[in-house]
């Protein structure tokens, strides 16, 4: 019988091992060896907190404020919003059970070949898009300090910058996670005291008594509250890669603690910054937050500032690009990890590059995020409920068999449960969201409202849970 070192017996993860902070990890998606599995969970507090102390929070907190919210409405919508942290907290507990990356734990959801389908959208498109939200909020930051620096506004020089911050954060992905979990530990607290300094000017501007010139009532409240609540629940819900971080952790690592460091992690600088946006919003003009919170800091720290707001997105997007080339490993492409991690940066950088020159920041944040979740909310409910359904107790060898008759063939490669779940959940999401070009038929016959994220979500567990059962895909524990 396999035995696996416990947690109190654990070396830190860049002495010993074959993946090294500071080395480039080889390993793809192959099963982690039990003597290769170290670390505690609390280490997945630190590698969630550096990215989620963060300058897009900043500015979604505004845009709840910019949408015609009180100062309070928005702190609620902030608080409840962040709640759904759990969610990516539950799903990384099945890393250490499994030992391998979430785009493997995701075939006992689809089936082997439905799998596959499902990752081109989750895995590739949405994370490439990921990829240039953040690039394009960090992008706007460097140009602005390369024009203080004396360098000349044009489009070579705008590129060189993107371009720029695109490979220093593909490097992030390349060393992988050895490296991540000890730099994210020290950027965390970096990040934090940049991010504190801020908050103190912000608070020092903050209309305490700040009210709407027409206070939303009624319907309109009812309808900006949903939308509101959709953007903010958006991005944990975005983190189904969650098991990517926790697979080097030892199988009898605590699921509780595992998801519990995790989601802490992740929600407790998501709740103050985020916070901090919307306080920001009750003086200052954060349709352009950069130019904003430039206009109350000194001389002196508006490029520690900007340097932040770029590592800040280099941090979000290293875990990105990181899960995104296990992703492509996972579909069947025939590459070694980090050729498939160079394969998501260049199209995530193409796609910056468009959005720099297309879109209005602010708008295409709060597009972006309000759509996504059609299909992130579904897919996050479909892997909570499998998860539950199996008490967690997956079997990385078995996930890895990809023969036709393996333990998660199902029908032809399919497992039409996750997949009609999938189906059901988004086009009911689909039906209750609201975005400034499309607004559901639902949503719209009741104000506006948006429920595109609990409706989607209810509605792919359900179909999930029951028709597995009556299929009896998946066992009972």
């Amino acid at each position: 019988m396999t035995t696996h070192p416990s947690p109190t017996s654990a070396r830190p993860l860049d002495v010993q091992g074959s993946e090294r902070a500071g080395h480039p990890e080889t390993r793809g998606i192959d099963l982690v060896p039990a003597d290769e599995r170290e670390g505690r969970p609390r280490q997945l507090f630190a590698v969630w907190a550096a990215p989620n102390v963060s300058y897009l929070s900043l500015a979604v907190g505004a845009t709840l404020i910019l949408m015609g919210l009180t100062l309070p409405q928005a702190i609620a919508v902030i608080l409840v919003g962040n709640l759904l942290w759990i969610f990516t907290g539950i799903v990384a507990a099945s890393g250490p059970a499994a030992g391998t990356s979430g785009s493997v734990v995701s075939r006992a959801f689809y089936g082997v070949r439905g799998n596959k389908i499902v990752l081109v959208l989750t895995g590739w498109l949405i994370a490439a898009a990921y990829l240039a939200l953040n690039w394009s909020a960090a992008s706007v930051a460097g140009i602005g300090l390369a024009k203080r620096m004396g360098l000349p506004d044009s489009p070579v020089v705008n590129a060189t910058v993107i371009c720029l911050i695109a490979a220093a954060t593909l490097l992030i992905a390349i060393y992988g996670y050895a490296t991540i979990v000890r730099l994210y530990s020290a950027l965390s607290i970096l990040l934090t005291v940049v991010f504190v300094v801020v908050t103190g000017y912000v608070l020092a501007e903050t209309d305490w008594s700040y009210a709407p010139a027409e206070p939303l009532r009624g319907a309109a409240l009812a309808a900006t509250l949903g939308i509101g609540f959709t953007i903010v629940a958006s991005t944990p819900l975005s983190y189904s890669n969650s098991p990517d971080l926790a697979r080097y952790l030892p199988r009898d690592s605590s699921p509780v603690a595992v998801a519990g460091w995790t989601a802490c992690g992740a929600y407790l600088p998501s709740v103050v910054f985020t916070s901090v946006g919307a306080l920001a919003a009750t003086r200052l003009d954060m349709t352009d937050p950069q130019a904003a919170l430039e206009s109350i800091l000194p001389g002196w720290f508006v490029p520690v500032f900007v340097i932040a707001v770029v590592v800040n997105t280099m941090t979000n997007n290293g875990m990105t690009a990181y899960s995104a080339g296990l992703s492509i490993q996972s579909v069947g492409v025939r590459l070694a990890r980090i050729p498939a991690v160079l394969i998501i940066g260049v199209l995530g950088t193409a796609m910056t590059l468009y959005a720099i020159l297309v879109w209005d920041f602010l708008t295409g944040v709060n597009t972006m995020l309000q759509l996504v979740v059609v299909v992130t909310g579904p897919a996050m409910a479909v892997a909570v409920t499998d998860l539950v359904m199996r008490r967690n107790r997956y079997n990385g060898a078995d996930l890895l068999e990809q023969e036709q008759g393996g333990p998660f063939w199902y029908h032809r490669g399919v497992h039409w449960s996750g997949v009609l779940a999938l189906v059901a959940g988004g086009l009911t999401s689909l039906m209750w969201v609201t975005t400034s070009f499309w607004t559901g038929p639902i949503a719209a016959a009741m104000g506006d409202f948006d429920l595109a994220i609990p409706s989607g979500m209810a509605v792919a567990a359900a179909v999930y849970g029951a028709s597995a059962r009556l299929l009896r895909t998946v066992p009972r524990s």
